[in-house]
């Protein structure tokens, strides 16, 4: 026979019973089929035999129904409308509401608030007879709406006796009477698309909490709707039809977890697949159990104020009643609990910490708090009994799991059981489906069978061992293996994704039947001594459940833990389940189910009921001697005075010592605060992390609409981590730094930046969100510190019974002000960053930074002289190998803390452990005070902790001592033991050797006066009213830390904490972030220089074990062990036995070496030496040296072979020591504890004092990580690994709000990265509903990351006193994220004096006055015009000579290498004014439209326009393209129709408005896309404009791209590689030639052609600054006067110069470039006639006839200001006003790279090479002709004109043109047109000529004019070899000038380039 998926599916051939039917049950189906045809209106019924046969696919269907999380309403909406696929719903349309009403949802039409949320506390009248019932809308998901029905028209219990039809009231606005459902419906606005039924949308009872709040109680059941369609795998074919009777509800006391239900903001959809999650009943509103479908009485007297009738808080009863009256689609009626609830993936040790769990639960007996009834299996058969004290006869409670199948009903004593459905869940979940091969459309591949899941289940239990507790997660992993390994080549097909459908392989094991199982898990069972017990059933689990409970009674089991019932049979499924029977597994498993809330609250009713006097009154029965009290009491009595004053020695022996001129400890040397490296690679990657967020393309952030930065920083309610934060603001000089704060700052201010998560929170951050909306230019930046802390959700806060903090996170920092605030950036910091990493998770996976890691590949990546030691280094300190384990557990403690469970079953294990460890350190204080047979009533490690403790003091001059933290996260049990411990240090006169601690998150540190004084001195604090506020201000205090709270809250512990006992905490909830929290507590930075002080050991240690014995030698090199393990060779290694103190015996060396007490000589009469073992202990001090240390220091000392075999005396060493040591400190800027008194092992005798003060505990503490002590079950988990080495603890739940996506999910791996861990909980995990991101998905995007939210994880850094840790890190990202900003703020702009100046002529006539506004027009005729070239930026360039000058050759600049132009030219920084011009990456808020950045408009709807026009000079028509947005089309006038180009609009001169520029602007770009200053919208003050970027067409598609809004001018492709002589020739014609259309066009409209607009502003992409010059000349003279200059818009100096009077006679206008070193005499003038560069307005109709030379690449702005002096037109330069220029790297004419055109290897060519020989073989070059003639006339002219080269008296003559020759070579240019301007050439005798593209306007007789030198040079440059003959044949150059062949050049282009050539002559 052949098993396969189905329970009911067999083979029919070959099988003698296959196919055979019980006839009852044929029966059965055929009675069922007949009434659903009857009742059924037009469909037909299944088939019987599909019924019976076919269900596999049924099955098939449903279970990839159970793996999806669909909406359960939705799906109920549609299986009530539709009986099949096939039938449409029936459409609904509604009544329109009445005029005026309201249609709010969630309200009624008169507008009164229905929400059960709003309501829940108001007082509703309820008429006689009627009941609140909760409605749900469709709208609404979230909500239920208040009704009050009639209870005659509501089902009973068993889903009958409703009266057909409907009454009922609002209770909103109390309206009564609705007879009709329908229109009841209407009134509340339910809005429905379907015909509204009241089974459908009246869901649930509502009841009155003990609150008295309104609270969701039982679903209605209505009838039949338990029977929803959706079968369950574990329960589809059952082959049994079992009728249930009508009082079924839920058996015993089952699991305290509430359900999902009872969350009254739970969205329906959550609960997978969860068709029957309204019968299930919100229990966690009574906060008590269900006893068996009825209530408790405690429960009924909370509920006794409702009506009898009221429904109580049952399962649903799932009675099957028959068939429904409509069939539904997949109904079977074989499936009564087909549909079930759970789908929650729940540890057994980590239950959903939900903690609105109702009311208070300390008065209820503990029975009802187990938890409420939650299984979503119903009761069914005959009844099994409880047995009468059964907790009395077992010591405790068996805790029954639900497997397969059916349950019975428990009655009797079930306040003695407790029964869990998370063993079913698991089953169930594990037979879903992944979700990995559903999307193949997958159905061949089969879930594993029950029956395999059962038996493996069996096998797990079996190899557990009788001190473990089973875990979930490892069941899980199990199936998962399982299921891999036998579905191998099934899963390999489906991951190559072919598409078709494979056939099913069949499995090569063959699979378990039902018959078989029993026997396989008898046989699986019978290896393992009777751990488990099976128990085979023949008709139901009943029978199994009377047999377990007999052989409990009788006492059978006490060896048995798990008892695994199995009822089976050939022709139905399987039932089953376990019974946790073993003492301690029951006991673990029951507290697992508590909540934190309710474990604190029965801890609590234990305490307070006096519970624990049992427990008290045992104790004192344990010791022979009497009461310890008494005990105590007669120890003070005798010893008074003897004690107190031999221990408080300690405190006054400083005094003496450093009388005595020993060293004294210099342990409190004050640390330099200095920021680590890896912190300020966090930093960094923060900074790089917000600028990432800026630069997208989203415009989530615009950092460059920032000015400064503010924080708030908000932390856990701790009063310790307040204040630890405050001090490190204060000490980390942020505030100052930031401006925030002036320099006398007070805590008060410091305040303002940290908020507690507190009551008082919701204040402090109302004025942070006003400071935020108020300073718009300021970026804040939120900082959630130990961000895992409080992820409640703000809805699931707002019970009463909750905490007024819970929520407050959510409230907070999830508000919508906060979300949407442009200027608020939030990061979430915390060392277990698990809970947000889920599938709803706000903080995109880009937006994580984690921790770097100190090595890679073994480099060390920051140069730390500190090395972290967190959890994996404490694992691997348990490995053996390892000198000793810093991770214990106490098998003494463990083996009382059972023995007394057992003897005390009632009592929470949390009060007994705490108990039993007050007794250990209470003994343990004694004996180590002298009471020596106290020692045998504590444990080893207790006593080598207090021994410690106590000692420690007497072994520092200074009185330093240790901390130990003892953790009891109970508050009412950690009051007690402080108590207790407290007034047994007062009985020994303890009291000032060490002090004890409470410290209680809630309160601040109290701590007595005495130790407050030691403190002042150490710390050397003079203030009179100084009290510590935070650990670690202890740092050095002898104490013990009772430290406290539910979980820890970000404290940071001193360097001086020694001991860690974690043997306290709750190890029954068990998830990952819990775990590490409390390991974290122990996180340690330990230097990474242990090594070099270990090598100074004595040698005789090695040889002396009496010596060993006594010596000092603490397991100081356990750190350097664990951070260096990844260094050792990879071998085997096994934990080391050392961690347990029951391994051995006591007296043996090896037990005595690990446990490293630190005590000095002991407090007892020394005649008591070694007597017994514990002695042995108290008397050794720092017995660690085991062999493997031993070994260690040989090798250590093999690199100082120099030391001697006896060290010098131990005071000298010590010396040394400290000399060595402080010399490190001063070399080694390090924060390193620079401790003097830093020496490691010596050998002292007993009575050496010396050593032992100079043995400074605190200071050995520091350089080493504490020691752990853990409970065994925590220990058990944290060092067991699975094979890929991961510790078991990473696989747990990471966070007790979060859930399991799916039990389906691969195993993490040990390999995995923080971001590969991040990314596998973002895909496995999900948000329970109390989570606050569980609504995230809800909100109707696809992308819920919030884009200004980061998440920084880094490990848990407790012991960070010197800000090592994440506080620090993020700290310095607000340091570095300001210096940005400002940073973005300033520009390097161009600072240079004006060249040139002393050639100037100084003159005593000024033409205007200083304050002159504008130029007169007459006067400035007058103004001769200044040749000399003064911008800096031609410092290289030739000096123009306007008349005989005699220069010297000094005062010339010597000429710079190419490269240096730009590296060498002076700038400044300059802060960025809010009249700047800017580039792409400006994002503020006012220009987003101004960029096309606004989302209404079409952002990139541009149009393309060809403008073509004709010019003679190039012979053909030039054709244009403008880009025109649809935003900027008005500035254009287009034909009608045709929409053509015709012209840009130009203004009339005569126009005047404030709001508008007149002059065009181009701006001529390239290879600038992203930093050309293109953005003109602040510096034209918002002023409407027009601006054309001028580019070339390859780079038209990327300025289009960032420019998104800009008007483009695209150039032809033949001016691709011309230079900006070409973009300036081609603006210039254009704007011309639309002048002339655009006067044409006006003069129609009877406008004057000289009226129109002739300027136009050329500027370049640089300008990013304009500046005024402000005169005060209130002084008599013209000499009298004050001037100063400010930044101002460009809007405003436009507009100036657009309004100067009769401005249209200039021909052109520019302004003076900026500079710091600008003087008076410079801008006296206000006027100059002179160069104009940078930014000009270009009057296109006076110059008309004066051209740009479209060939040139430099200097073409001197070479046109010339042409157009020349031409007898006006130069204006406003001296006023200046532009400062930004430097820009890239782009440019940096974008020119001459390179060879043969090779593309990247070759340096000199310009001596840009030009050859005609018909030469020389390497032609890729670059323009003009460019290369340029380049070389610039550098090697001086070849051409020799005579030339600083003969400035001689210049060169210039005919036409200005060509750059050099700074070493002035130049003299002349017009050869008519009527043209010239200097008189008169006595000038020129070194040279140069004729460069002569046209015909030059003649002989025009160079004849002219004198040269004999010997002067000449040199023609042509295009072609032809014109240059021609040239010299029409110029008659023969005459004067000698020409030789070899004279002849080109440049250095191949021919098709068409060259430049040359032609050079000598004058005759």
């Amino acid at each position: 026979m052949e098993f396969h998926l189905c329970r009911d599916r067999f083979c029919f051939m070959g099988n003698s019973y296959a196919g055979q039917l019980k006839t009852t049950r044929f029966e059965e189906v055929l009675h069922n089929s007949i009434e659903a045809s009857l009742r059924s209106n037009n469909l037909v019924p299944r088939p019987i035999f599909s019924q019976l046969y076919l269900e596999a696919e049924q099955q098939l269907s449903s279970l990839e129904a159970g793996s999806r999380a669909d909406n359960e309403e939705e799906e109920e909406e549609e299986e009530e409308e539709g009986s099949e696929s096939s039938s449409p719903p029936v459409s609904y349309q509604m009544k329109p509401p009445p005029e005026g009403c309201c249609t709010t949802d969630g309200f009624c039409q008169a507008g009164k608030d229905l929400r059960l949320v709003s309501i829940s506390n108001e007082h509703i009248e309820v008429p006689a007879g009627f009941l609140l019932v909760g409605a749900k809308s469709p709208n609404l998901p979230d909500h239920l709406l208040v009704c009050a029905v009639d209870k005659r028209f509501l089902p009973d219990d068993n889903g009958r006796n409703a009266l057909l039809g409907f009454s009922g009231n609002c209770v909103g606005c109390g309206k009564k009477g609705f007879c009709y459902f329908t229109e009841f419906s209407n009134h509340i606005n339910l809005k429905l698309t379907t015909q509204p039924k009241k089974q459908k949308h009246l869901k649930y009872y509502l009841v009155r909490n003990a609150q008295g709040a309104l609270t969701k109680g039982s679903v209605i059941c209505w009838k039949g709707a338990e029977f929803r369609g959706r079968q369950s795998s574990s329960s589809t074919c059952s082959s049994t039809l079992f009728q249930l009777p009508e009082s079924s509800g839920l058996s015993g006391s089952t699991s305290s977890e509430p359900l999902p239900a009872a969350n009254l903001s739970a969205p329906a959809g959550t609960q997978q697949t969860a068709a029957a999650i309204d019968h299930i009943p919100s229990t966690a509103a009574f906060s008590s159990a269900v006893y068996n479908g009825k209530e408790s009485p405690k429960q009924q007297l909370v509920k006794n104020n409702l009506s009898a009738q009221t429904r109580p808080s049952v399962l649903g009863t799932l009675t099957n009643s028959g068939p429904p009256k409509k069939r539904h689609k997949g109904w079977s009626p074989e499936s009564p609990s087909s549909t079930e609830t759970w789908n929650l993936q729940l540890n057994l040790q980590a239950p959903n910490r939900i903690k609105n769990d109702g009311g208070s639960l300390s008065s209820l007996p503990h029975s009802a708090l187990v938890g409420p009834a939650s299984s979503p299996m119903v009761g069914s058969g005959e009844p099994v009994s409880v047995p009468d004290n059964l907790l009395k006869i077992c010591k405790a409670k068996p805790v029954i799991f639900k497997g397969h199948g059916n349950f019975p009903y428990l009655c009797g004593n079930i306040n003695d059981v407790i029964v869990s459905p998370l063993l079913y869940t698991c089953y169930r979940n594990s037979q879903s489906l992944s979700r990995a091969y559903e999307q193949y459309g997958a159905s061949t591949i089969q879930p594993i069978s029950e029956e395999m899941q059962l038996l493996l289940t069996v096998y797990y239990l079996v190899q557990l061992a009788s001190d473990q507790v089973p875990l979930i997660e490892d069941l899980e992993q199990i199936f998962m293996r399982s299921w891999r390994e036998s579905h191998l080549s099934e899963i390999r097909q489906y991951q190559q994704a072919i598409p078709q459908t494979f056939p099913q392989v069949p499995s090569q094991i063959a699979p378990v039947t039902s018959a078989q199982l029993p026997w396989l898990a008898g046989l699986a069972a019978s290896s393992c001594n009777d751990s488990v017990h099976i128990i085979e059933c023949s008709y139901s689990l009943a029978e199994g459940l009377s047999e377990m409970f007999k052989l409990l009674i009788e006492g059978k089991l006490i060896k048995t833990n798990y008892v695994v019932i199995i009822c089976a049979s050939r022709n139905r499924a399987i039932d089953s389940c376990i019974v946790i029977t073993g003492k301690y597994q029951a006991r673990v498993l029951s507290e697992s189910m508590l909540t934190p809330s309710d474990y604190q609250k029965e801890v609590n009713y234990q305490l307070v009921t006096g519970k624990v006097e049992t427990l008290g009154s045992f104790f004192s029965t344990l010791c022979p001697e009497g009461d310890i009290d008494l005990l105590l009491e007669k120890f003070y009595q005798e010893n008074q005075g003897h004690i107190s004053s031999s221990l408080s020695a300690s405190v006054n022996k400083p005094t003496s010592l450093n009388g005595t001129g020993t060293a004294a400890c210099t342990s409190y040397e004050i640390e330099r605060h200095q920021i680590r490296p890896f912190q300020l690679a966090v930093a960094q990657k923060l900074l790089s992390h917000i600028c990432s967020i800026a630069d997208s393309s989203t415009q989530n952030l615009d950092l460059g609409s920032f000015e400064k930065i503010d924080f708030l920083i908000c932390v856990p309610p701790s009063e310790v981590t307040y204040q630890q934060t405050l001090f490190h603001l204060w000490h980390s000089g942020i505030l100052l730094e930031l401006g925030l704060e002036k320099e006398h700052l007070t805590k008060q201010r410091v305040e303002q930046y940290v908020m507690k998560l507190d009551a008082e929170a919701q204040i402090k951050f109302k004025v942070f969100l006003q400071n935020s909306m108020q300073n718009p230019h300021t970026l804040f930046v939120l900082i959630h510190d130990h961000a895992h802390w409080d992820l409640m959700s703000a809805m699931h806060s707002l019970y009463p019974q909750t905490e007024l903090s819970t929520g407050l996170v959510d409230r907070l920092l999830n508000c919508r002000e906060v979300k949407e605030a442009p200027n608020i950036v939030t990061l979430h910091v915390t060392s277990f960053p698990y809970a947000l990493q889920t599938q709803h998770t706000h903080i995109s996976p880009y937006n994580e930074i984690h921790w770097p890691s100190s090595y890679s590949n073994g480099v060390d990546l920051y140069h730390e002289n500190k090395k972290y030691f967190g959890l994996s280094e404490f694992i691997e300190s348990t490995l053996s190998g390892h000198s000793i384990p810093l991770l214990r557990y106490d098998s003494s403690f463990e083996a009382m803390v059972m023995a007394l469970g057992k003897r005390f079953p009632r009592l929470h294990s949390a009060v007994i452990r705490t108990f039993v460890l007050i007794q250990h350190y209470s003994a343990a204080m004694m004996a180590v005070c002298g009471l020596s047979q106290m020692k045998n009533y504590t444990s080893v490690e207790t006593l080598e902790i207090t021994q410690n403790l106590i000692n420690s003091s007497r072994q520092c001059p200074s009185g330093h001592g240790l901390m130990v933290v003892l953790r009891i996260p109970c508050t009412p049990l950690a009051a007690v033991a402080y108590e207790r411990l407290y007034n047994v240090r007062e009985r020994l006169a303890l009291e000032d050797n060490f002090e004890i601690i409470l410290g209680n998150p809630n309160s601040g540190i109290t701590i007595g006066k005495h130790f407050v004084e030691q403190l002042k001195a150490w710390q050397k604090i003079e203030d009179v009213d100084w009290r510590p506020q935070t650990y670690l201000e202890l740092e050095g205090l002898p104490c013990i830390l009772i430290f406290t709270g539910m979980d820890p809250q970000g404290e940071s512990l001193p360097r001086s904490l020694r001991y860690c006992d974690l043997r306290l905490i709750n190890s029954s909830s068990l998830v990952r972030t819990t775990l590490e929290q409390e390991l974290g507590l122990a996180a340690y930075f330990v230097s990474s220089e242990i090594h070099t002080e270990k090598a100074v050991v004595n040698d005789v240690l090695e040889s002396d074990p009496e010596k060993l014995s006594s010596t000092d030698n603490e397991d100081e090199e356990v750190a350097t062990e664990g951070s260096t393990s990844e260094k050792r060779s990879p071998m085997k290694r096994e934990r080391s036995r050392s961690h347990d103190s029951a391994s051995s015996s006591l007296s043996s060396k090896a037990s005595i070496t690990a446990f490293c007490s630190e005590s000095s000589p002991p407090l007892i009469a020394a005649g008591d030496t070694a007597k017994s073992s514990h002695q042995v202990i108290s008397n050794s001090a720092e017995e660690t040296t085991n062999n493997y240390e031993r070994q260690k220091q040989k090798v250590d000392k093999g690199a100082q072979t120099t030391i001697s075999k006896h060290l010098p005396p131990v005071t000298e060493q010590l010396d040394t020591k400290q000399n060595i040591k402080s010399a490190q400190i001063s070399i080694t800027s390090s924060s390193s504890s620079p401790f003097s008194s830093s020496s490691s092992s010596s050998a002292p005798t007993h009575n050496s004092f010396i050593l032992q003060t100079s043995q400074c505990s605190m200071t050995k503490a520091s350089k080493q990580p504490p020691i752990v002590f853990l409970p065994k079950l925590v220990y058990d988990i944290i060092t067991s690994t699975d094979s890929s080495g991961l510790p078991k603890s990473s696989s747990l739940l990471p966070y007790h709000s979060v859930m399991w996506a799916s039990s389906f999910r691969p195993l993490m791996s040990k390999m995995m990265t923080c971001t590969e861990q991040s990314l596998y909980y973002r895909q496995w995990t999900v948000p329970k509903p109390i989570h606050m991101d569980y609504n995230n998905r809800n909100e109707g995007r696809m992308d819920t990351f919030h884009p200004r939210r980061l998440l920084l994880s880094g490990p848990p850094q407790v012991c960070n006193k010197n800000k090592i840790g994440k506080t620090g890190a993020y700290l310095q990202f607000l340091s570095i994220l300001s210096r940005m900003l400002i940073r973005l703020t300033e520009v390097d702009v161009y600072d240079e004096e004006e060249i040139n100046i002393n050639i100037k002529e100084e003159s005593d006539q000024y033409y205007h006055q200083p304050g002159d506004m504008w130029p007169d027009l007459e006067t400035f005729k007058k103004m001769p015009f200044d040749y000399t070239i003064h911008d800096p930026k031609y410092e290289d360039a030739s000096l123009i000579c306007s008349k005989l000058q005699t220069i010297n050759s000094e005062e010339r600049s010597m000429s710079r290498r190419q490269e240096d132009m730009y590296t060498r030219r002076q700038t400044t920084r300059m802060r960025l004014s809010k009249y700047a011009a800017y580039n792409t990456y400006h994002h503020c808020e006012q220009c987003h439209q101004y960029m096309g950045f606004n989302p209404r408009y079409q952002l990139y709807e541009s149009t393309l326009h060809a403008f073509a026009f004709s010019y003679s000079m190039l012979g053909e028509e030039i054709q244009l393209h403008f880009i025109i947005p649809k935003s900027k089309e008005h500035h254009f006038v287009f034909s009608q129709p045709g929409r053509q180009l015709e012209s840009m609009r130009l203004p009339l001169v005569t126009d005047k408005s404030e709001d508008y520029i007149k002059s065009p602007t181009f701006t001529p770009t390239t290879g600038r896309h992203e930093h050309g200053l293109f953005n003109l919208y602040h510096a034209m003050d918002g002023a409407s404009h027009l601006h054309v970027l001028v580019v070339k067409e390859y780079e038209m598609a990327i300025y289009k791209k960032y420019w998104p809004n800009h008007i483009m001018l695209v150039l032809p492709s033949i001016f691709n590689s011309a230079g900006v002589g070409a973009a300036h020739f081609l603006i210039k014609e254009l704007s011309y030639h639309n002048l002339e259309l655009e006067r044409n066009r006006q003069e129609e409209l009877g406008i004057k052609p000289q009226d129109i607009w002739p300027f136009i502003v050329i500027s370049d992409d640089s300008c990013v600054m304009w500046n005024s010059v402000e005169f005060d000349c209130s002084g008599d003279r013209k000499s009298d006067y004050m001037w100063t200059e400010r930044n101002v818009s460009l809007k405003q100096i436009l507009q100036h110069i657009e309004a100067t009077p009769n401005v249209t006679h200039y021909a052109l206008i520019g302004m003076r470039k900026w500079s710091s070193k600008t003087n008076s005499a410079e801008i006296k003038e206000p006027f100059s006639c002179c160069h104009v560069h940078d930014f000009i307005m270009l009057n296109v109709d006076l110059t008309q006839n004066v051209q740009y030379n479209q060939n040139r690449f430099t200097c073409d702005d001197v070479d046109f200001n010339l042409r157009v002096h020349s031409a007898g037109l006006l130069i204006c330069r406003f001296s006023h006003f200046s532009v400062m220029k930004k430097q820009i790297a890239v782009g440019g004419q940096r974008s020119f790279h001459i390179k060879s055109k043969v090779s593309d290897t990247p070759v340096s060519i000199s310009p001596a090479q840009y030009i050859c020989a005609p018909d030469s073989k020389h390497t032609f070059l890729a670059a323009p002709a003009q460019l290369l003639l340029e380049k070389y006339l610039q550098y090697h002219s001086h070849r051409f004109f020799p005579l030339s080269l600083k003969n400035y008296s001689h210049p060169v003559l210039s005919v036409d043109c200005y060509l750059n020759l050099g700074p070493q070579i002035a130049v003299c240019y002349v017009s050869s047109r008519p009527h043209s301007l010239n200097i008189s050439s008169s006595g000038l005798t020129f070194s040279g000529l140069l004729l460069y593209l002569c046209d015909s306007f030059v003649v002989a007789s025009f160079l004849k004019k002219f004198h040269f030198l004999k010997g002067a040079t000449l040199c023609v440059i042509c295009q072609d070899r032809n014109s240059l003959r021609q040239t010299v044949v029409r110029l008659e150059l023969e005459d004067e000038w000698q020409f030789r062949l070899r004279d002849e050049f080109q440049t250095a282009n191949a021919k098709e380039d068409r060259p430049l050539f040359f032609l050079t002559g000598r004058h005759i």
